[in-house]
Formats: structure tokens, sequence, C-alpha cells
């Protein structure tokens, strides 16, 4: 009897309560493990867009954006989202919106893949969405009217009418000044863009606004009494917002905006857009645009037929004429080129102009040398470089160009860009380089200011004939949709 207990107490036929224990935890371990695994696998098969085969951009119809242009859609945003989506191999898709609001709005509820809107990355922001890299460099300035009253500093503001973007990183740096002058004071709106609140000012229908320093720059070739009173921030970054769900996205346009970067297409996308918004020249603007009105309609016609007639759209061909000879079929200069295009002697001969003198034969002169330059530009070169190039050839000859070529090679630097030749060409003005060149000396900054002068016609002169097409309204007046106000 005794040794039958025994037994029984070294053998249980049924198991203790520890080892059960024990079983559901390695069960319970194992289901952990198993659901862990599998929600890394949904996170890794995760569609990338909200599409199929899509991104879903969303943007705002602004200059420093997106807009309809002579060559159709067009913008900074716009054409570095178009090589994100290239990159990805995915149709893009874009959604216009008409404000800031709507922008953060639609991020938040997850009805696009990323905004590409010209957002500043803000302290606020970065609490509600994860942001792609960093970009843009800028800073928020107070915009008046050339000698209309305006406000000395941040406390003076308060005397002041000041309309901003609603939900703007205006608004949000307001705030924040606020802590310190309680007594400052503002309107929001979701009616205008930055832009256009900058025309009210210009109008004269506001006292004063604030816009960051790329969209202030743009504007100021157009509306040339602007004029910056004091920067409102640091500087400040742009970024692409994106929501918190699309952390895989975020991850692949890290990693391509790095390659873009290293590659040299950002700063060739950069210079095409802003390269020549820093030329800025109060008075030689507001001469150029009195004679857009003046002077252009007579040799419209020439640029229109000759610039048709050789490839070359007549607003750049005119604006190459302006900055040749403000439109003067008569001018000479020292060296002794000559008429509305100023050809030497030697090139007129070559093309078979017979009279300098005659904006006919000048116009279509110089055309048809500019689309000679144009066929010897490499293809190397991405087609909205090859212009430049040929421009700094029509300027310095291509002789130098081969030369900046040439040095940016030794200085392992990429020679089929135009930004690179931004670099290389002031070079040749010194013996250390020029000296191992087959050219030799030339006044290399020379070409590339002429060249972002060109560009900074062409882009006034298609604004103000409206070929640059943004689609708002200004005729309307001004509608608070928030006050700062305590």
């Amino acid at each position: 009897m005794e040794m039958r207990n025994i037994l029984k107490l070294r053998f249980p036929k049924k198991p203790c309560s520890s080892l059960r224990v024990a079983s559901l935890l390695v069960l319970a371990s194992l289901t952990t493990l198993a659901i862990g695994y599998f929600l890394n696998l949904s996170h890794i098969f995760q569609p990338l867009t909200l599409k199929p085969e899509t991104l879903t951009v969303l943007t705002r119809n602004i200059p420093t954006a997106y807009y309809h242009g002579p060559d159709g859609e067009m913008g900074f945003e716009y054409d570095l989202a178009r090589a994100f989506a290239d990159e990805l191999g995915l149709e893009l898709e874009i959604k216009v919106v008409d404000s800031i609001s709507e922008i953060l709005a639609a991020i938040d509820e997850n009805r696009a893949d990323i905004a590409a809107g010209g957002l500043t990355r803000t302290p606020e922001r970065e609490r509600d969405f994860i942001f792609g890299p960093d970009y843009l460099t800028i800073q928020q300035e107070l915009v008046y009217r050339k000698n209309s009253s305006h406000p000395k500093d941040i406390e003076d503001l308060k005397n002041f009418e000041l309309v901003v973007l609603a939900r703007s990183s205006y608004e949000e740096r307001l705030r924040e000044l606020r802590r310190k002058w309680p007594e400052l004071k503002w309107q929001t709106s979701d009616d205008y863009s930055t832009d256009q609140l900058l025309e009210k000012v210009w109008l004269k229908e506001l006292s004063c606004t604030i816009a960051d320093s790329n969209i202030l720059a743009a504007n100021r070739r157009y509306y040339p009494e602007l004029k910056i009173a004091f920067p409102v921030s640091e500087k400040q970054f742009l970024a692409w917002p994106l929501n918190s769900k699309h952390r895989k996205l975020q991850k692949k346009l890290c990693q391509w905006f790095e390659k873009f970067k290293r590659e040299g297409h950002f700063m060739a996308l950069k210079e095409r857009y802003y390269g020549h918004v820093e030329i800025f020249d109060y008075v030689d603007i507001k001469i150029f645009s009195r004679r857009i009105k003046t002077l252009l309609p007579t040799y419209q016609p020439l640029f229109e037929k000759y610039g048709k007639d050789f490839g070359i759209p007549w607003t750049l061909l005119a604006a190459k004429a302006y900055q040749e000879s403000h439109w003067n079929p008569l001018a000479t200069s020292s060296t002794g080129v000559r008429g509305i295009m100023m050809l030497t002697q030697i090139t007129a001969d070559q093309l078979g102009v017979q009279d300098r003198l005659s904006a006919e034969e000048s116009i279509k002169g110089g055309a048809h040398y500019f689309r000679q330059l144009l066929d010897r530009v490499p293809d190397s070169f991405p087609e909205n470089d090859r212009r430049n190039v040929a421009m700094a050839a029509y300027n310095v000859g291509m002789g130098h160009i081969y030369d900046a070529r040439q040095l940016a090679r030794l200085l392992d630097k990429n020679p089929d860009r135009w930004s690179t030749l931004k670099e290389t060409l002031p070079l040749l003005s010194q013996k250390k380089y020029y000296q191992k060149l087959k050219h030799g000396y030339a006044r290399g900054r020379e070409p590339v200011r002429y060249v972002e002068r060109i560009n900074n016609y062409h882009n006034i002169l298609e604004k103000k004939l409206g070929l640059l097409i943004e689609d708002h309204d200004l005729n309307g007046s001004l509608r608070i949709s928030h006050t700062g106000e305590l």
C-alpha cells in the first residue's frame, strides 16, 4: 500500500500545474512571435501608394510650384514630383488645391501620397505629419510697397494691417512672436496665394504681408516696387509632408533625393527655376516693362516669324534681342557688333546678312546663328540646359564652352550640366586654369551673367504677355477668414 503510494508520487499520471503553465507560456510566446512576423510581412507588402501604379501629388497653382506654361505643365515642385514618379515607374497624378489649409487637410485624411506645394517644415506640422528631405532654404520676410508707410520692426507691426495665408508657416511664426509681443495682431485668408497677396500689396490694397524669400524673389521681377522691411524668421526649410502611414514611401523618397542630388539633377532643376531670380535691377525692370508695351509690338511679328522658322520660342528670341540691344535696331558697340541682335561682321557674312542695321535681317540672322549653336550643343545635355549653353556660346564662343566642359572633367564635375558650366566658365579668366586649355583666356563670368539676364527677361516677358497661366482672379475684394487678434 505504501509502495503503491510512493510509486504514484514519483510517477504522477497527470502533469502538474507548473508544467501546464509552462506549456501555456511557450504557446503564448509562439503565438506572439507569429503575430509579429505576419504584421511585419503586412508592412513589407503594404502598397507603396494609395492607388496602384500611381503617385498622387497635391500642389498649388503658383509660379514656384505648378502652372501651365507655353510648353504645358511646369513648375519647380511639379518637375521634382515628375522626376520622383519616373524613378518609381509610376504615373503622376496632380491634384491642384487652392490653399495650404486644403493641402494639410487632405494629407491628414490620407487623400494623397505627398504634398509638393512649397511647404515649410515647422514644429507644429512635424507633430502631425512625416516629411521628406529638406530641399530649399528660405526665410520669412515682411514685404511692403516702395514709398509707402511700413512697420520698422516686429513691435511696430501692431500699427499696420497685416494679412497672411491661413494655416501657413507665417501664421505659426506670428503666434510664436505674440508670446513676446502680446499686442501683435494679423488677419488670415484662404482666398489668395502668397503671390496674390504680394500683388495686393503692390496694388496698394494691403499695407504689408509675409512671404518666403524664394516667393518674393520670383515676384519682384513682376512687381519691382516690392520691398523687404525686415526678416520675420530665421532660416527655414521646404520639405514634402506625408501622412504618417506612408513611412515606406518616405524612405523611398529620401533614398531617391540623395541620388537625384548626387547626379546633379537637383542643381540643374534649381538652376532652371531659381538661377535667374537673384538678378534684380529696379530701374532696368521698369524700363523693360515699359518697352514691352511701346517697342515690342513693332518687332514682335519678326520674332514670331523667325522664331518659328528656326524652332526657337519667339519670346526667348525677343528676350535675347533685348539683352543685346534693348530692341534698338541701330545699336552699335565699340567692338563693332551692330544691330538689334548685335551680330559681328564675320558672323553676318557667314549668314548672308547684308545689312546688320535692318531689323528683319538682323533678327533672321540672329535666329539662324542661335539655331546653329543649339545644334552644336551635345545631346548629353538635358533639353532645358541646351538653350543656356547655346546662349553662352553666342556670347563667348563655342570654343570656350568646350574648354569649360574640359575643365569640368579635370575638376571631376559633370560636364553635361549648365549648373557645372556656371562654375567652370568664370575660372577661364584664371591663368592656372586657362593655360591648360585649348582656347585660352576668356572673361567667363560674362556669359554666365548674360544667360541669367536673358532668362530673367524671358520669364518677365512671358508673365507680362500672359503665357505663364495661373488660375486666379484678383478682381474680387479680399475676404478675411480668420483674425489673429486676441
